[in-house]
């Protein structure tokens, strides 16, 4: 019987000692307990820019199938497949003999001619004067006159030949009529080609190259809104700036400007057609290639940037939490941008001076008091940080990208 109680009293000094150690205690954050801890910081401001991105593709500036302008037998090839040509390099000859012959022959006619002009000039010359002494008739005078006449327009079609014949002769040599790199050949030597139909081989430039994309018409409204209103660079400058990367490459290092766009918008697609022109030193860049585009959406404005751990998704809502004055958890509707430096911008709905909860969001909760600690907000670091999720506002309102201005 004393074991019974002495073991009783034992059970009832142990539950005694739990209590005083506070391990029965409610968490932070359930009812009854301490407020939970979260870190807080100011939005950063930053100056940014928006982007608009689109994806196109390039194309040559000048592509040129080259044809003969005179039929005949392909004497020779001076190119070689895939060569870098300048505009009048020699590319082609054609069997010049026919052609110089052809030639020969017009020059002798027209020598042939132009002495009968001068026979015809002599004879008209004499009939002149015997004309003044009335020893010849009127009638004879006009038959020189028109005589005359008639050699030095013989004489006038003769040099017209020749010149058509020597053009004929200058054609043989097929020339490039453009810069840039060639196809390979799509007639062997010895073949024969004809004038205006054979296509011996293409030619297209590169340096400059086009970049061709489109664009919807909301994006388009929104371009031409901002012009009006004067809030665009675009309104002030006299060409578009745009950067574009390849498919393989991380950075925008390829610059151009834009120089043309279309005067309608397409009805199947509801998009208009763009163009920028792009400098291509080494010809990396090829008619064809695809390549993502940014083309400067507005100037520099301050913006507030957010961590994305931050925004909290409310249904079709995109919501941050922060810390009032009283200590007491608010909820915030935000319209957000894009990503600048793996930070969010935000566009509407948060001032500069809240303080927003950064870590901690999970145990905070509208209209209850947290404890807080106060930190701040940096962008992360390329390497280690995760991939952002995309989020894109509709264009018409919104940049599709954003940067910081350096």
């Amino acid at each position: 019987m004393r074991s019974i109680v002495l073991i009783a009293s034992l059970l009832v000094l142990a539950s005694c000692g739990k209590k005083d150690d506070g391990q029965g205690a409610p968490p932070p954050g359930a009812p009854g307990g301490p407020p939970p801890q979260v870190t807080i910081a100011h939005p950063l401001v930053k100056p940014i820019v928006d982007w608009d991105d689109y994806i196109g593709r390039f194309e040559a500036i000048d592509s040129v199938d080259v044809r003969p302008r005179v039929s005949g037998y392909l004497q020779s090839l001076n190119f070689r497949d895939g060569q870098f040509i300048r505009k009048g390099d020699l590319l082609m000859t054609i069997d010049p003999r026919p052609f110089q012959a052809v030639l020969e022959q017009a020059k002798a006619d027209e020598a042939r001619y132009v002495a009968a002009a001068a026979v015809a000039k002599t004879a008209f010359a004499r009939e002149k004067q015997l004309l003044d002494l009335k020893a010849v008739s009127q009638e004879e005078f006009d038959n020189a006159e028109a005589t005359l006449r008639q050699a030095n327009a013989q004489v006038g079609s003769a040099r017209a030949n020749t010149q058509a014949q020597a053009l004929n002769v200058e054609f043989t040599r097929v020339t490039a009529p453009a810069s840039g790199r060639l196809s390979d050949r799509k007639v062997s030597v010895g073949n024969y080609v004809t004038s205006g139909t054979t296509v011996l081989t293409t030619i297209v430039s590169l340096n400059p190259i086009h970049f061709v994309f489109t664009g919807s018409e909301a994006v388009y409204l929104k371009y031409q809104r901002a012009n009006r209103a004067g809030t665009r660079p675009s309104s002030r400058v006299a060409a578009n700036p745009v950067d574009i990367r390849l498919g393989d490459e991380t950075t925008y290092r390829w610059h151009g400007r834009m120089d043309f766009v279309d005067n309608a918008i397409d009805l199947g697609s509801g998009t208009i057609r763009g163009r920028a022109v792009v400098k291509n030193p080494d010809g990396l860049l090829t008619p064809g290639m695809f390549g993502h585009m940014r083309l400067l959406g507005s100037g520099a404005y301050q913006g507030l940037l957010i961590p994305e751990d931050a925004v909290v998704t409310d249904q079709t809502r995109k919501t941050v939490l922060v810390v009032a004055p009283d200590g007491k958890v608010a909820q915030r509707v935000l319209e957000l941008g894009p990503i600048v430096d793996g930070l969010r911008v935000v566009r509407s709905g948060l001032a500069a001076t809240d303080n927003v909860i950064i870590a901690g969001v999970q145990r905070a909760h509208a209209g209850a008091p947290v404890k807080t600690v106060v930190g701040k907000i940096v962008p992360p670091d390329p390497g280690s940080s995760p991939t952002m999720p995309s989020f894109t506002e509709p264009p018409a309102t919104s940049a599709t990208a954003a940067s910081a201005v350096r």
